[in-house]
Order: C-alpha cells, then sequence, then structure tokens
C-alpha cells in the first residue's frame, strides 16, 4: 500500500527510502512492531554506507501508527553510544498518547472519516491485545489512575493547546473517579513505545531535529500539538505544518491524486 509514498519521497527528495515490513498486529502482539522497526534502524544505522548513504544524514519518518513507531525508535535510540546519532525523525498526524482521549481534536473531530474517535480506540485495543468492552471507561479516563493523572498532567492537558484550536466546539470534560480494575488492564497502554508523550524528559530532552504534521480535521491533531510543545520547550528544533482543511490519510490519499482531489 505504502509502495507508491515511498517512491515519491524517494523520487523527491533525492535520498534513498527503506521501508520497513514490520509484523503486523494482533496477529503478531504488541511491541513486535516496535522491536522490528527498531532491530531495522540500529541494522541500516551500522550498514548505511553498503548503500551509498551518510550514517549522519539518517531520518526516521512515519505516518499514523507508523508515526508512533518512529517516535518510539527515536527515543531508543537517543542513548546508544555504539550507533550515528539520527539527523531527525519526520511525524506525520502520528499517535502519541492514551492519557487523555477527550482533547479539543477529539470531541470536534470523533465522526470525521477515517479516523473515527472510536475506530482509533478499538485500534488501539486490538494492537495491545485488549477487551474493546473497556472503550466507553476510556473515553471517561477512568483507566488514568490519580498519580498517573497528577504526574501527566504537566505533559498532557487541554490547557496546553492553543485558543485557536478550542474555538469549534469544544467543551471541557467532566472528571471521572479511576477504576482500580480499568487501570491494571490499561498499564501497558502507558508505556512508552505505546505513547511516547509519556516519555521521561531526559528521554525528550535528547531527541533529533523534528518535523511534525498534523491535520485540522484529525482526532490526533492535538497529539502532534502537545508533543510540539514538549519538544520546544527542551530546545528540540520543530518544523510544523498544519493543513487547515487536511483530515487524517491526506499525505496517503494525496498520491492517488488522478482518483482523488483535495484541497489540502
Amino acid at each position: 500500500a505504502y509502495e507508491r509514498t515511498c517512491c515519491y519521497f524517494c523520487r523527491k527528495t533525492n535520498s534513498v527510502v527503506v521501508s520497513v515490513g514490520y509484523r503486523l498486529a494482533p496477529e503478531h502482539p504488541f511491541p513486535a512492531q516496535f522491536e522490528d522497526c527498531l532491530t531495522a534502524a540500529i541494522h541500516f544505522l551500522r550498514t548505511a554506507q553498503d548503500h551509498g548513504v551518510d550514517p549522519s544524514r539518517v531520518v526516521i519518518c512515519g505516518d499514523s501508527s507508523g508515526g508512533t513507531l518512529t517516535a518510539a525508535v527515536a527515543q531508543a535510540l537517543v542513548n546508544r553510544r555504539d550507533l550515528p546519532k539520527l539527523r531527525a525523525q519526520i511525524l506525520i498526524y502520528p499517535f502519541l498518547q492514551c492519557v487523555d482521549l477527550n482533547l479539543p481534536s477529539y470531541q470536534q473531530n470523533e465522526r470525521v472519516p477515517i479516523l473515527l474517535r472510536e475506530r482509533t480506540l478499538v485500534l488501539g485495543l486490538k494492537y495491545v491485545n485488549m477487551d474493546l468492552g473497556i472503550i466507553k471507561d476510556l473515553c471517561k479516563g477512568c483507566h488514568v489512575s490519580e498519580d498517573r493523572r497528577l504526574k501527566y498532567q504537566k505533559w498532557v492537558s487541554p490547557d496546553y493547546i492553543p485558543h485557536e484550536f478550542k474555538t469549534r466546539g469544544y467543551k471541557p470534560s467532566p472528571t471521572y473517579l479511576p477504576s482500580k480494575e480499568i487501570c491494571e488492564v490499561a498499564e501497558s497502554m502507558f508505556d512508552p513505545v505505546f505513547s511516547p508523550l509519556l516519555a521521561e524528559d531526559s528521554v525528550i530532552a535528547q531527541l533529533p531535529e523534528t518535523f511534525i504534521l498534523t491535520c485540522e480535521f484529525d482526532v490526533l491533531r492535538d497529539d502532534g500539538l502537545l508533543y510540539k510543545k514538549r519538544l520546544e520547550d527542551h530546545g528540540i528544533k520543530v518544523t510544523w505544518c498544519h493543513l487547515q482543511e487536511g483530515f487524517h490519510g491526506t499525505v496517503f490519499l494525496a498520491l492517488f491524486g488522478r482518483v482523488f482531489g483535495f484541497r489540502s
């Protein structure tokens, strides 16, 4: 499905493009996908010169859940002294956190194709092999213990979303009490490999230069905005592109221009 996209990037940027055929969930449970991508990145960094590539100019890139994997791989590599440093990371409308599923973008775009809010949660739960019956509890935030809520509120909060993104029908959500049972079931969703926005400051501070693309009509828009803020707070250079009329999947569908046409 992504061959056309990869060929386009290769041609337009005059770059060597390596696409990782990582194992897919639910047949291969989390974190097999991350492990495959990390293994491929390490191998390529070690052998880049065999492919005519300068090891100091390697950029990793992904969109949607691929953006999650990209962010997680970049974080896993920050303390590796045996490998060249990544030149940059490119995150195209990435999923980055599961703490607050009522951020303005989740509320505003919950029924916007192709990534409806419920579909986002179904895919996420299948990825970590969890019961789909807890979706309503996730939406209420019952999976976040008080301790986690206190820890993560400095990174994940509607307060950090610029005002202009709240004007399209956003209402602050009521706070529900956490459920001990749901908190225990949802434990793996707070792993930074699944939710890279929750990585510690010591990791975030070492990340490479970053490009983030967000789309206005996308439930994941605010994940990108929050990660942008965290990176910039630690002095990481961020290039941000926001597609005012974009929606989740825009980049992928844009390369089928003869079939579809969108202003974004």
